[in-house]
């Protein structure tokens, strides 16, 4: 019998992958919030694959757009709650320049579908099976210790922002209101 080993890009992510905690309802989203300032962004890495719908989903076709980098798995539950939430900020915001971008990082593809087709995701999600794309591509600085974790990525490409915690809708609103009123 063949032994299996547990891919090191897999471990960590299991290892770190607990999930949020909740926010208890004195703690702001800003708290949860890292902002980085327009000087001293840093370009997104081009994340590119097969979409959970079967599609091609490549970051860099957003250029222009602020793209919510959201990272999740069908799994975990906070990233459960802010999924619709996710979904909403996407429907009422794309007229505005605002596009969210999953990433699955489950480990079966089918997982991920089920997620996406049970809470009507209303944006593409990238397949990156244990984050490995992520944890490749990403500066280790980027990298969420737990999931739900979003990066906020500037009109012209470049990281402006990671929370660190589930988001509502109405912190989606608050928190790229500046990213777009800044000059393409």
């Amino acid at each position: 019998m063949r032994r299996r080993r547990v891919s090191p890009v897999l471990a960590v992510l299991l290892a770190l992958a607990a999930c949020t905690p909740q926010q208890d309802a004195d703690t702001s989203v800003d708290s949860l919030l890292t902002r980085i300032p327009a000087a001293d962004r840093q370009a997104a890495p081009d994340l590119s694959g097969t979409a959970l719908d079967g599609g091609r989903v490549r970051l860099s076709d957003y250029r222009g757009k602020v793209v919510l980098l959201n990272v999740w798995a069908s799994w975990c539950g906070p990233c459960r709650a802010e999924a619709p939430e996710l979904s909403q900020a996407q429907r009422h915001l794309a007229a505005k320049g605002i596009q969210v971008l999953g990433v699955d990082t489950d480990a079966d593809r089918s997982q991920g579908r089920a997620f996406a087709g049970d809470h009507r995701l209303s944006y593409p999600s990238l397949y990156d099976a244990g984050g490995r794309q992520l944890v490749h591509r990403l500066p280790g600085k980027y990298l969420g210790r737990a999931l739900p974790y979003t990066l906020f990525v500037d009109r012209h490409g470049r990281i402006a922002a990671q929370a660190v915690s589930g988001l509502t809708e109405a912190d989606v609103r608050t928190l790229t209101r500046p990213l777009l009123g800044e000059k393409s």
